[in-house]
């Protein structure tokens, strides 16, 4: 490695080092990370030729070098990798984004599942984005039911159905919903718990997010009006 290279080569790493860590860079550093092929006291040779053209300086607590502005500039101008760098930022932006838009897209799942329960005096749920996740609300609503007011053991049925969360995704799943709404009256319910209710549901999609929402509540229950509600709250979604 010629010598003009090779300093170059210890700035480059000294800035990202410093970069990385905000500590002092030592010589011991750049051999053991950076696999320059020469022996420590070449580096603290370039080092010392680093600093006396103003590149990197040494703070009075530290053996380490850290870099100057014009040791920055440097970097800027004449070393730094742009496309690597380029690429590490669309990575992240990328990520940052579809993060961002899970959390939004669980956002509108909750804010659907609040107006469900709101609307129907009934509890509602959904899975949530990307988790396998039940989100549900209104089981006071279920509460105040006639048909289960003087039965709190029915009423605790359906949170010990919420709670057992794997199983009632595996159970949505196995029913065959499609983006049509399904109803599901009594005994229709495949799961033994909540044979006393109907469930309304169907499946949505938001952007590359797909899950159910629905609603659950006693049989005795305004069907046309919850089936229209949730197709409603489903296109809200969108």
């Amino acid at each position: 490695m010629k010598f003009e290279n090779r300093k170059i080569s210890i700035l480059k790493a000294i800035v990202q080092r410093f970069i990385e860590t905000a500590e002092p860079v030592g010589s011991n550093i750049i051999i053991l990370h950076y696999h320059l092929n020469v022996s420590p006291a070449t580096v603290r040779n370039d080092m010392a030729e680093l600093e006396h053209e103003g590149y990197i300086f040494q703070p009075h607590t530290s053996a380490g070098r850290v870099p100057t502005r014009l040791g920055y500039r440097k970097y800027i101008e004449d070393i730094a990798d742009y496309e690597s760098a380029r690429k590490k930022a669309v990575k992240a932006l990328v990520q940052i984004q579809k993060e961002y838009n899970l959390q939004k897209t669980r956002e509108r799942v909750y804010d659907a599942v609040n107006l469900l329960s709101r609307a129907t005096g009934n509890a509602s749920f959904a899975t949530v984005p990307d988790n396998r996740r039940t989100f549900y609300l209104g089981m006071s609503n279920i509460l105040r039911q006639p048909e289960f007011i003087n039965d709190p053991i029915r009423a605790s049925q359906v949170l010990e159905v919420f709670e057992n969360n794997d199983n009632f995704v595996n159970t949505l799943h196995s029913l065959d919903i499609d983006d049509s709404v399904k109803v599901f009256i009594g005994e229709e319910n495949i799961i033994p718990q909540i044979q006393s209710y109907s469930i309304i549901v169907t499946r949505y999609n938001i952007e590359s997010y797909k899950g159910f929402i629905g609603i659950l509540g006693p049989t005795r229950m305004d069907y046309p009006y919850n089936i229209v509600l949730l197709e409603e709250i489903k296109k809200m979604m969108l």
